[in-house]
């Protein structure tokens, strides 16, 4: 538990074969996964700068902790292009899920953390912060606002899992 981020909820991955990364994990006994090909952001800055970044992102449950894939699809920037452009390959971020986002974003940037990349998807409580780490070889922390309808999606992906059989293992959803 962080003193000031709170319980780690999400371990994100960032691979180069998504499917091939669902797949290894459904071997592990972890899913069902639900599978976004194109995920659509309302914005997303990198470093300040807007940029057209576009991506997969695929999701599921082991217990409480959510497993996040990502799969950058174009080159443009983004920390996840910065971590496969340095040679890297799988956990990139850890992530939390405060009450209060804005206040904990505040908390942060007043502690000296700094923006590497935000945006937001579906609206209003679906920000997202990942802060740079304090070094190359920390991992990245990931601030998300889950009070909306990205809070809920979580919350029936987790109970999937609960009584996952094995069948099924990749659930597609289109983008609203």
């Amino acid at each position: 538990m962080s003193r000031i981020f709170g319980a780690i909820r999400q371990n994100g991955y960032v691979v180069r074969d998504i499917r091939a990364a669902m797949d290894h994990w459904i071997s592990a006994g972890v899913g069902p996964w639900f599978y976004i090909e194109r995920v659509k952001t309302d914005y997303f800055r990198h470093r300040g700068e807007d940029s057209d970044m576009t991506m997969s992102a695929a999701i599921a449950n082991s217990g409480d902790v959510q497993i996040e894939l990502i799969q950058q699809t174009n080159d443009a920037p983004s920390m996840y292009k910065e971590f496969l452009d340095s040679g890297r390959e799988g956990l990139q971020h850890v992530a939390y899920w405060p009450a209060d986002y804005q206040a904990l974003y505040d908390r942060a940037l007043s502690l000296g953390y700094r923006v590497g990349h935000e945006g937001r998807i579906g609206g209003e409580q679906g920000r997202f912060c990942y802060f740079d780490p304090p070094s190359p070889a920390a991992t990245i922390i990931e601030i998300s606002d889950t009070n909306g309808p990205k809070g809920r999606f979580f919350e029936r992906i987790r109970k999937a899992a609960m009584d996952w059989d094995g069948s099924d293992p990749i659930r597609e959803i289109k983008p609203r």
